[in-house]
């Protein structure tokens, strides 16, 4: 590489790397830190032809994207969790050993089912140690949470680990770090310090984009010791200029951004940064499709969803405008698990003893009993005939098999696209039911789509005859009709036509899980295709978490808590910091939210009190703030 090409940021990094420096480089949204990225792995593997180079990311997406920028067989790109397991994996011994110590201390969140355990715990295992989807500490599995603070255990106690990492990789290159677990950032930056072998880490990444929970946040502390050399990158590639200023009065770090002196950056035109325009909307009226239709929103195309986003801070309040709200109440808000999951927590918490082989019924009675002062939940649902109907479905079943219930969100909408272009990643947390009900769906979509060759790969319908083809084209039409049909009936009417037929998976779920699919089974199936739409991105609706990395002509952004502690955006524009950590969580995803915006920035706020529109005002210019 041609050395007065690469970046000025670049050339300050390998100044870093000459004197043998640990490094980060810091850049606002739309700043090209990929594409710094990309020149720091080149450049080293070009300086250094023999050297290992290691670059670990937050999602499978930034892997997929940086293996294919840099296709070199000195580099090794993976997901945070599979380099850590990667590099513990083979030491079973150690693994096993570290693990029960690990469940013995009561200070440690792994946690056995069996309680304390002893040195011959996992000796029975036939493949050892595994690291999974899910974690059965009993047979070994450990999932995601688990294989972070393993790992750190064992490069802590283990110096020769730390020796073996150094030796095989030269440079470890860390992506999104604000993302990344101080477990993670403690291992590179403290443990491997015990080896005395030589290597460079090199964080990159924005400290106002860290809206994951259990991230790191920031490099404060190891910048001030002097372990870290924090680089800025101040340009900014991606936004018009109205945006770039409303962001720099939301950042909180002192890294202010500036445009692109590049001509060729997608936010200059002729030389110069595009205007754009940023808009702070308020109003008595909540109904967004009447706003949606005033003329801020002219030549706003909400059918594109590769041009116009519509942000929310949850799918909670994405479900209702999407077209599945019942779906969503059953994997988030049954009401029921609820009273399950409280009966468990009392029974935990004040060392009931029971019999799990009493039916649920009458554990929850027996628990009932002891908390005379404070009611439990079931009193509530048997008034209710809709729960008192679902109640009834699982009280006379044994406690033992309802406590292991377990329903949770990303069951259903995990693995979100922005746009029908986006890759599915690997290893999605929906379980095999929607799995199943995604199978049926894309099946029709692809034959709609004229994607005949994919679609015989995935159907087993024979399409040997006229005959064939002719009968497949009726089975497909006849989907137009399913919106009021039940999801079982689709079910049954697919594998019947050979469709889609139920595999081992999806009978094992329905038959280890009838309770949810019981739930399941009466919704209309329309829920499920407008649930499919807006996975598979055909609608403009995201969530403001997934939409971090993505950029889109027009944003329109919905400032509603959703009932989520973790964030208010009453306190953001009222500028209250009685609860600090609410006050910046909230900051760093309006931030997010409003950096996505190459061209138009609409925020909406109901009802707002005078605070809030006075600090819009602030933000935004009086100009830009409009009552509706």
């Amino acid at each position: 590489m041609v050395e007065e090409r690469l970046e000025l940021e670049v050339k300050q990094i390998f100044e870093c790397v000459k004197y043998k420096k640990n490094f980060l480089l810091s850049g606002g949204a739309g700043s090209g830190k990929t594409y710094s990225l990309v020149q720091v792995i080149r450049k080293a593997i070009n300086d250094n032809p023999l050297a290992k180079v290691s670059c670990v990311t937050y999602t499978n997406a930034a892997v997929k994207e940086i293996t294919e920028r840099v296709n070199h067989p000195n580099l090794t790109v993976s997901t945070i969790h599979d380099f850590l397991w990667d590099s513990i994996k083979i030491y079973q011994r150690d693994l096993k050993r570290e693990l029960i110590n690990l469940i013995n201390d009561e200070y440690s969140t792994i946690i056995s089912p069996d309680g304390t355990v002893d040195m011959t715990y996992f000796d029975a295992l036939k493949d050892g140690i595994q690291y999974k989807e899910y974690s059965l500490i009993r047979e070994g599995i450990v999932s995601h949470d688990e294989v972070l603070v393993l790992a750190n255990v064992m490069f802590k106690n283990y110096s020769l680990l730390c020796d073996i990492l150094k030796d095989k990789y030269r440079y470890v290159f860390i992506d999104e770090y604000q993302d990344t677990s101080p477990l993670v950032v403690e291992i590179f930056l403290e443990h491997l310090k015990k080896s005395k072998k030589e290597s460079i880490i090199g964080f990159f990444g924005d400290a106002m984009q860290s809206i994951y929970e259990g991230g790191i946040g920031d490099l404060k502390k190891y910048i001030e010791s002097g372990m870290v050399v924090e680089i800025q990158k101040k340009q900014n590639r991606r936004n018009p200029e109205l945006v770039i200023e409303l962001a720099n009065k939301l950042r909180t770090d002192g890294l202010i951004q500036e445009p692109s002196i590049d001509p060729n950056a997608p936010n200059m035109i002729d030389g110069k940064v595009k205007k754009g325009s940023v808009k702070f909307l308020y109003s008595e009226n909540r109904n967004l499709e009447e706003i949606k239709s005033t003329a801020y929103f002219k030549d706003w195309d909400f059918n594109n969803s590769k041009q116009t986003k519509e942000l929310y801070l949850t799918h909670n309040l994405i479900a209702a405008r999407a077209g599945f709200p019942s779906l969503m109440e059953i994997y988030d808000k049954d009401p029921i698990i609820g009273l399950k999951n409280e009966v468990r927590n009392k029974i935990k918490k004040e060392n009931i003893l029971i019999n799990e082989s009493d039916s649920f019924d009458q554990i929850v009675d027996e628990v009932a009993l002891r908390n005379k002062k404070k009611q439990l939940k079931k009193d509530l649902i048997i008034q209710d005939p809709k729960l008192n109907e679902l109640y009834n479905r699982l009280k006379d079943k044994p406690y033992s098999e309802v406590k292991k219930i377990y329903l949770d969100k990303e069951s259903l909408i995990d693995d979100k696209k922005q746009d029908e272009d986006d890759e599915n990643k690997k290893g999605s947390n929906r379980d095999p039911l929607i799995k199943h009900l995604f199978k049926i769906q894309s099946t029709v979509h692809l034959y709609k789509e004229k994607n005949y060759n994919e679609f015989i790969r995935k159907t087993e319908y024979p399409l040997t005859s006229v005959k064939n083809k002719k009968e497949i084209r009726e089975i497909i039409s006849e989907f137009d009709n399913f919106s009021n049909k039940t999801i079982e009936d689709v079910i049954e009417y697919a594998d019947k036509n050979l469709l889609c037929r139920k595999d081992d998976n999806y009978n094992r779920f329905i038959q280890e899980n009838d309770y949810l699919y019981s739930r399941i089974r009466e919704v209309r199936y329309r829920e499920f295709q407008n649930l499919y739409d807006y996975l598979e991105g055909f609608t403009p609706f995201s969530t403001q978490h997934k939409i971090k990395g993505a950029e889109f002509q027009n944003v329109f952004v919905l400032l509603d808590n959703g009932k989520w502690n973790n964030f208010n955006f009453d306190y953001l524009f009222s500028d209250t910091r009685e609860k600090e950590s609410v006050y910046l969580r909230t900051k760093k995803i309006f931030y997010v939210c409003c950096t996505r915006a190459k061209e138009n920035l609409v925020v909406f706020f109901h009802n707002p009190n005078e605070k809030i529109i006075n600090q819009a005002i602030s933000w935004f210019g009086e100009e830009n703030v409009h009552k509706i």
